[in-house]
């Protein structure tokens, strides 16, 4: 409706974080908008900005382009569009927890939240995955992201070499696994450079169109920094 009583020629602009634009991005698509949409970004992560290169407080800029033809995954029977990536294992729990933490006022900080979580609070899980029909199986999966830009969690970089303008339109899968508690924790830290893709041994980087991962036990699962609680198994289609 409200799509609908804006004059073409009007711009519209939108104001928020990664999760505002990708729920505005999600909910506008089929409807045909020929208005020209602007973004601001005002939120904690702005990955969506950090991936484009530019600086926060940047002056708002056109996005049609970026939001015409998204990646969907597919949660609980529900399919959602998304800008950045999906995060499954102790990213998701980061999440939950930083969800947690705000509805008591407190604000999160997830790269504490990640390092407890790897010590103390967070269990891996034996993990399924299909990227493109080639089938990968993991005992201990701590993360499991599939991502459409290089950054998440407020300037992780887990797909340094993911390009969202990539000529085959592809995602990639990323996977942290079958490796001991001290081993990850020293690992991780390297993943807001993009370093932990060197450790091959317990990292994976697979391209695709089609990503099922499927865990053992049900998990949260963030879409650009929104939660889903209970997850099982999710599937991205680009």
């Amino acid at each position: 409706e409200f799509i609908g009583s804006v004059p073409e020629d009007d711009q519209i602009v939108v104001c928020g974080g990664d999760g505002t634009l990708s729920r505005f991005a999600d909910a506008i698509y089929g409807l045909g908008v020929k208005n020209e949409i602007l973004y601001y970004a005002t939120g904690n992560g702005n990955d969506f900005l950090r991936d484009l290169g530019r600086e926060e407080g940047a002056e708002p800029f056109r996005v049609n382009e970026y939001i015409a033809n998204l990646p969907t995954v597919t949660v609980n029977g529900r399919t959602h569009r998304f800008i950045n990536g999906i995060g499954f294992g102790i990213d998701g729990y980061c999440c939950e927890v930083g969800d947690e933490l705000r509805e008591k006022g407190k604000k999160p900080n997830y790269t504490a939240i990640a390092i407890k979580g790897l010590l103390f609070g967070y269990k891996p899980t034996a993990a399924k995955v299909t990227v493109d029909g080639k089938c990968f199986e993991y005992k201990k999966a701590w993360i499991c992201p599939t991502m459409f830009g290089r950054y998440y969690g407020g300037g992780m970089l887990p797909a340094p070499c993911q390009r969202r303008d990539n000529a085959e339109h592809t995602v990639s899968f990323v996977s942290m696994h079958d490796s001991g508690k001290i081993k990850t924790l020293t690992v991780f830290p390297s993943i807001f450079k993009g370093e932990h893709i060197k450790n091959t041994d317990m990292v994976d980087v697979v391209s695709g169109h089609n990503v099922t991962v499927e865990f053992d036990r049900p998990v949260a699962l963030q879409i650009d920094g929104e939660t889903v609680l209970g997850v099982t198994k999710y599937e991205v289609n680009s």
